[in-house]
C-alpha cells in the first residue's frame, strides 16, 4: 500500500512539474521585469526555442515555423537611430534552427502572403539588429495589405508613443484561433495577429489585436484579455493590476484605411474574441478531462496488475 501512495505522489509531482509554466529567459534585457512571457498550455510549449538578439527576443515555435512572439524593450534613442537607416531587405532562413523545424525562404515564394515582421524593421537601431530583424524567425505569413497598410500604421503609431514615453516593452507576435489553418509550404498562418505595450512611464498596458486579413480595423484588448484567449502570461513581471486595464492606445491610421474611424471600433472586444475564449476554454477543460481519465486508469490497471 505505501508503495502505491508513493507512486501516486510521484506520478503527480510529475504532471506537476510539465505543467509549470516558469520559464528562465536569456535575454531578459528585452522583457518587462527581466522576466520572458509564460507558455500555460503545453501543446503550444512544445518544439520550441528561445533566440537572443541584439534588439529583441524571439520564442520560436518548430511547430508552426513562426515566432509564438518577438519582444523588444523599445527607446527613444533606438528610434532616433533607426531613423538613419535606409532599408536593406535581408530575408533569410534562421541558422541557429534546426533546418526541418524553420522556415524556408521557400515556403513564402508566391505564397500571397508578405514576410511580416514582428518586431519591426523601423525599430533596429543599426545595421546588425536590422539584419537580424529579417531572420524568418522574426516572421509571420501575413496579409500583404495588412502589413503595409494597417499593421504599418499600428507600427508606427507605438514608435510615436515610445518616443512621447521614452520607452516602451513591446511583444508582437501571432494567434492560431480556429479549427481550418492555412499552412504555406511547411508554414502555419496565423488568424490573429496582436502587440502588446506596456509602459513604465504611465505603469499602463494595452494590446492591438487584429485579424491576419485585408481589414482596417482593430481592437483594443487589455492584456488579461489577450492572455485568456492566447493561454500564454504575457506580461508575468507586470501587476494583475495593470494587465486588467487597458490603457489608451493611440490610433493608428485614423481615417487612412477607408470606413470609420478606427477609434469608434477598438473599445470593448467583439463577440467574436468572447466566443473564441469560450471555445480555448471548452477545449482545454476538455483536454484536461481526458487526461485525469487517462491518470485514473492507469492507476487503476496497476492497482489491478498488483493485486
Amino acid at each position: 500500500m505505501p508503495h502505491k501512495f508513493r507512486h501516486v505522489l510521484l506520478s503527480l509531482l510529475f504532471l506537476l512539474f510539465l505543467s509549470s509554466p516558469v520559464f528562465a529567459t536569456d535575454c531578459p534585457s528585452h522583457y518587462a521585469a527581466g522576466r520572458a512571457p509564460e507558455i500555460l498550455n503545453d501543446k503550444l510549449a512544445r518544439q520550441t526555442q528561445e533566440l537572443c538578439y541584439q534588439a529583441f527576443a524571439v520564442m520560436h515555435s518548430g511547430i508552426t515555423r513562426t515566432p509564438l512572439w518577438s519582444a523588444e524593450h523599445l527607446t527613444r534613442n533606438n528610434i532616433d537611430a533607426a531613423r538613419t537607416l535606409s532599408r536593406e531587405n535581408s530575408f533569410h532562413p534562421e541558422p541557429a534552427l534546426l533546418i526541418n523545424g524553420r522556415a524556408e525562404l521557400k515556403d513564402y515564394a508566391r505564397s500571397g502572403f508578405d514576410r511580416g515582421h514582428m518586431s519591426p524593421n523601423g525599430d533596429m537601431a543599426n545595421r546588425t539588429s536590422q539584419y537580424e530583424s529579417f531572420s524568418l524567425a522574426n516572421m509571420i505569413p501575413q496579409n500583404p495589405q495588412n502589413n503595409r497598410h494597417v499593421w504599418a500604421a499600428i507600427e508606427s503609431a507605438v514608435r510615436r508613443l515610445a518616443e512621447k514615453d521614452g520607452e516602451l516593452y513591446v511583444i508582437t507576435g501571432p494567434a492560431f484561433l480556429g479549427q481550418d489553418l492555412q499552412k504555406i509550404g511547411n508554414v502555419l498562418v496565423p488568424t490573429y495577429i496582436y502587440k502588446v505595450v506596456y509602459s513604465p512611464k504611465r505603469q499602463q498596458a494595452a494590446a492591438y489585436f487584429i485579424k491576419n486579413e485585408d481589414t482596417s480595423s482593430y481592437q483594443a484588448l487589455s492584456v488579461t484579455q489577450l492572455e485568456n484567449t492566447l493561454h500564454i502570461d504575457l506580461l508575468p513581471g507586470v501587476p494583475k493590476r495593470i494587465k486588467d486595464v487597458a490603457m489608451s492606445l493611440p490610433k493608428a491610421g485614423s481615417g487612412q484605411h477607408g470606413g470609420r474611424n478606427l477609434a469608434e471600433r477598438t473599445e470593448e472586444p467583439t463577440a467574436q474574441v468572447k466566443k473564441i475564449e469560450a471555445d480555448l476554454r471548452t477545449r482545454l477543460f476538455n483536454d484536461a478531462l481526458k487526461m485525469l481519465l487517462n491518470f485514473v486508469t492507469n492507476l487503476i490497471h496497476k492497482g489491478w496488475s498488483h493485486g
